[in-house]
């Protein structure tokens, strides 16, 4: 399995950054990380998602999309 990172995307204090993981089936995983802070106070929470996709383009729009929802909305958390 490789990951396939995206272009990250800053939101406020955010950096989003969507991943793609190609299974063993041909198919994408869909993941994305969102860090905050710098330095020894950063943090780096990585959410996994359990659909499957058919292309790697739409693992990533997958991923980006559900990233802003967590940063924009926070009763998403």
């Amino acid at each position: 399995m490789i990951q396939i990172p995206s272009t990250p995307r800053s939101v406020g204090k955010y950096l989003v950054s969507p991943l793609s993981t190609r299974l063993a089936d041909g198919r994408f995983a869909a993941s994305v990380s969102i860090r905050s802070g710098q330095g020894s106070g950063t943090h780096d929470r990585v959410l996994r998602f359990t659909p499957r996709f058919t292309t790697q383009a739409a693992a990533l729009s997958y991923a980006s999309g559900r990233g802003l929802n967590w940063v924009r909305d926070p009763a998403s958390r």
